[in-house]
Formats: C-alpha cells, structure tokens, sequence
C-alpha cells in the first residue's frame, strides 16, 4: 500500500508540531524557573571573558574608527589598510589606559580620602546626637514610659545586636568569597581585553562570518532585514551611550568646579555620585542629589541646602542645554516611554537596566512601528499618526490634504 503524502497538510502538521513543542518548552521553563535561572546564570559567568571582550571592543571601536581615518587621510596612501588598523587599535588601547589611569590616580584617591574622612567624623556626629536625644527625652517626658514600652525597645536593641554578631562571625566567609569573585573577575576582564583585541583586529571578517551564516540559514531579503535592524540598534545604543556618558562627564566636571569655588566640603565625591547617576535619565539626578545632600546636612544644613539649589539648576541646564545639544533624538521616544522603560528595565535589570533601558526600548519601539507601518502599507492605509487622530484635534499639526485623505480612504474602502 503507498502512502500519498500531500504537501498542504504536511505543512500543517510541521507548524502543528512546532508549536505544541514551543509551548511545552514554555511551560517546562515556567514550571522550572529556578533550574532555568541558575542555568542561563552559569552560561552567562561562562560567557563572561568574551561579554566583556565584546563590550570593551564596542566602547572602543568609535576610537578605533577615528584614528584609522586620520592615519588614511595624513598618510595619503603612503600606509597600508593592516598597517592603519593596527596602529588604530594601539591608539584606541593607549587612550582608554590614559584615561584610566588619570581616573585611578586622580579621582580614586580623592574619592577614597573624602570616605574616610567622612567615617572618621561619623563617631563625632553620634556623639553630638547625644545631648540632643537627651533634650528630647526631657522635653516629650520620655523617661517615664510604660516598662512594656521600655522591655520592647530594650529586646530589640537586644536582638539588633545579636544579629550585628552574627553578622561579623559570617563576615570573614563572605570576605573570602568577595576576593574570590574579584579574582575570578579580574582573570575575565583580562581575557574580555585579548578577545577585544582579536575582534578589533579583524571586525569586518568577524561580521561577514556571522552574515555567511544567517544568508545559509535564511533568504538574501531577511538578512537584509536583519542588517537593517542591527544598524538601528548600533546606531540608537552607540549615540545614546556614547551621549549619555559625555553628558554625565560634563556635569561632573561642572559640580566639581563649582563645589571646589564654592569650598564645599567632599567636592570630589558628591561630584562623583552626581556624575555617575546623571547616567539615568530623569530619576538619575535625584538619585544622586539625595543621598549628597544628606552628606552635606550632616555637616552644615546652609551647605546643603544651598547645594540643593545650585544642584537645581545645574540640571535644569543640563536638560535644556547641554543633554539636547549632545543626545538631540538619537532614541526618537517620547517622555512618557522613556520613564516607562527605566521603570520596567529597572526593575527587571536593576541599575543598569536603568541605563540601558531607554536605547532597548528605543529598539523595541522602531521594531513595532516598522511591523505597524509594514502592515498598515499592505492595506493601503497611510502610515503617519497624525492621520488616525480626530480631525478637530487641537495638538496635531495636520494640513488640510492629511485630513481629507485618511476619511476618503476609509469611504472608499467602505463602498468597495
């Protein structure tokens, strides 16, 4: 007996199959979520030497492209594409080592003298605290409370205490275990460096590897596709980045001038905290102004206050200023998705999904608006927003051809 096998349904049997296997896969991973977690976990400390690599390699990458287009244009020929390369990327490693070492033999020392001065005061503070918990006590009668009231606060002083102790006999394992893991993260940075190496040296073989892949893997119009969309994100992620860091540099140079014009104590660690949460859009600057001006309280209430203002208007020009002149559009979102993605990015990703939520979403968001505008074109439908608005709308700017387009569409659509 033969069997007739009939294309259509073996199709549909193949996509049947692919997607009762997709959703099995899902609910194990639901039902597991744990072992998944702790597995992508180990993956990622596996991967980590070549996710640094890849990450030093693209921050470094913009300098590399510089200093090869200045060797090609002052040599004039006379220097050959691998000569270029190689002497881009020296330039780009010698760079990044200036700069670091300015900033650890610089910053780092100030930063770590401003900490402890700030703890050796810390004792001092305390015990002026003293004759003030005292006037308290005395002005609100606090010395004649209930024995109930006094047993409680009394037990958890007790137990603070006790877990205070714990806290120190666990404290030299965790000591242990932090050296460790900065060990174990030294040894990575050191190999993400070789393998950052490797990838600058030869970029362009790198990419047409991973293009040679995907063009035998799927069809020469969604490769295409593909390399548009990871333009867009390299484009979004490397001007935001790159802005943002500028920006956030900027503003602590500003803080430190005038912190140290001004003679305000612990100048170069405020500015430091202020600088790196500038980072963060929008809640960035009040992350990093709270917890300063609380230092600043702590040792003069006119000190801080005034820092509260002048921290108010150095934000105030850097949004209207300095932030639009660096960054223009380069993410194309509106405030309201730029605070829901440092919302949602920050509580999946903590910090650092605080920082880098904004260009993510900016992806997201071109991805979306491509398939919409994709799939709005294939029904004859225009693709512009303002089009879909009612035409009485007093914020959209619509010309008078926009709004008799869109309705005689929809008539015609209609009566056909």
């Amino acid at each position: 007996m033969r069997i007739e096998f009939n294309r259509k349904y073996n199709t549909i049997a193949a996509y049947a199959v692919l997607v009762i296997t997709a959703a099995a896969v899902v609910i194990a991973a639901l039902l597991k979520i744990d072992a998944v977690a702790a597995f992508v976990k180990n993956c990622l400390s596996i991967l980590s030497p070549f996710i640094w690599g890849f990450t030093i390699a693209y921050i470094l990458c913009p300098l590399l492209n510089t200093y090869e287009g200045w060797l090609k244009r002052w040599s004039k020929g006379r220097i050959g594409p691998k000569a270029a390369r190689r002497l881009g990327v020296l330039g780009a490693y010698v760079t990044a080592a200036i700069l670091l070492a300015i900033f650890f033999s610089i910053v780092i020392p100030q930063i770590a003298q401003s900490i402890a001065s700030l703890a050796v005061q810390i004792p001092e503070w305390l015990r002026q605290l003293e004759p003030l918990v005292t006037k308290l006590a005395e002005e609100y009668d606090l010395t004649n409370l209930p024995p109930a009231t006094i047993d409680r606060i009394m037990d958890a002083a007790e137990q603070w205490v006790q877990t205070f102790a714990s806290n120190l006999t666990t404290l030299v394992p965790k000591i242990v275990q932090w050296a460790m893991s900065l060990t174990t993260g030294i040894l990575n940075v050191i190999i993400g460096v070789i393998v950052s190496l490797y990838l600058l040296l030869d970029k362009e073989r790198f990419f047409a590897h991973v293009r040679k892949i995907f063009c035998a893997l799927f069809s020469r119009q969604k490769v295409d596709r593909l390399t548009q969309v990871t333009r867009k994100v390299h484009q979004v992620f490397s001007r935001f980045i790159v802005g943002q860091l500028l920006d956030a540099f900027i503003v602590f140079l500003l803080c430190l001038f005038f912190m140290t014009l001004f003679q305000w104590p612990y100048a170069m660690l405020i500015s430091a905290v202020v600088g790196v949460t500038n980072v963060i859009p929008y809640f960035g600057p009040f992350i990093g102004a709270i917890p300063s001006i609380l230092i600043l309280l702590i040792v003069d209430p006119m000190t801080a206050l005034w820092f509260g203002i002048f921290i108010l208007i150095l934000q105030q020009v850097d949004g209207n200023i300095i932030c639009p002149k660096i960054l223009g559009d380069s993410t194309g979102l509106s405030p309201f998705w730029v605070v829901f993605s440092i919302t949602i990015f920050g509580s999946l990703l903590g910090p650092a999904g605080m920082f880098i939520g904004v260009p993510l979403f900016a992806v997201i968001y071109y991805l979306i608006s491509e398939f919409v505008s994709s799939r709005l074109a294939k029904k004859s439908l225009p693709t512009d927003t303002d089009s879909y608005a009612p035409p009485d709308h007093p914020i959209l700017k619509k010309t008078s051809k926009q709004k008799r387009e869109f309705p005689f569409r929809l008539e015609k659509r209609k009566k056909e």
